[in-house]
């Protein structure tokens, strides 16, 4: 079955110590028969970035990570099968030598992860350390440098135990990069009597479906606020239930995390 590389969403704290290991392991330094140096400008094998998620005041940060997905079905390998290969540990590699002025393999990853140098006339991406692998390395760089273990390698049985999966592209493409705790959609709001100038602690909230099923159900904190999380992309409906009236708030978090305001709840 082969390794593959798990991403925890919830234990990334976004600070970038995979992005700069790769940068310190590949930079200025070849590694014959698995790359060449990858440039320190403009090229990043590892890439973390920022997804902001809601609106001010609720925001929340995600931190993505793109890099090569080793793919079973890899499209490079399909376009350049002399230039491109797979390796029995499941990684795959652009040769150095043999992919030199081989141009369209950038254009060629469904993951955006392939760079094209143009000192070199090569495309380069990540090739999972595999020259550290081969040295004795459990782990690739990255992974090691993870200090929250957001990042890790391990046997794809092993991966399935825990829960992890790839992406939805990620299963067509035989991916080995796999994922935990994807986010979801969050919809949040306040619930306040503006009459009695208070926030309404305790009120009943409950999030429904299109075809008013219980999807979730939870009361306002201490701070008159409700959020409900990880819920599916889809339009709901917020029924809160007040001391002094029940109110129904329209709540589409099709394609975005949704604050949906201060609502008032005086008579």
């Amino acid at each position: 079955m082969g390794k593959v590389f798990v991403f925890n969403y919830n234990r990334c704290n976004g600070c970038r110590g995979c992005q700069v290991a790769c940068k310190d392991e590949h930079c200025d330094q070849a590694w014959p028969s698995y790359t060449e140096a990858q440039p320190i400008i403009g090229q990043f094998w590892m890439k973390v970035q920022d997804r902001e998620r809601g609106k001010v005041p609720w925001v929340k940060v995600t931190y993505e990570h793109t890099w090569c997905n080793h793919c079973e079905k890899c499209t490079l390998i399909e376009m350049a099968p002399d230039a491109v290969y797979r390796r029995d540990d499941g990684l795959v590699i652009i040769d150095p030598e043999k992919a030199k002025g081989v141009e369209g393999l950038v254009e060629a990853c469904p993951f955006n992860a392939v760079y094209w140098n143009e000192g070199l006339s090569l495309a380069q991406k990540c090739t999972g350390c595999a020259h550290l692998l081969d040295s004795g390395w459990d782990v690739p760089r990255c992974v090691d440098a993870c200090a929250t273990e957001a990042l890790r390698f391990m046997d794809e049985e092993e991966a399935k135990a825990i829960g992890a999966e790839p992406s939805e592209l990620g299963k067509a493409m035989g991916s080995k990069i796999w994922y935990l705790n994807v986010p979801k959609r969050f919809v949040v709001g306040t619930l306040v009597d503006l009459a009695e100038d208070e926030v309404v602690i305790g009120a009943k909230a409950e999030l429904l479906a299109a075809d008013g099923t219980l999807v979730a159900e939870l009361e306002t904190d201490d701070f008159g606020d409700f959020k409900f999380d990880q819920v599916n992309p889809a339009a709901y409906t917020i029924r809160l239930s007040a001391p002094k009236k029940t109110i129904e708030v329209a709540a589409d978090c099709t394609s975005e995390d949704l604050f949906v305001g201060v609502i008032d709840a005086s008579a």
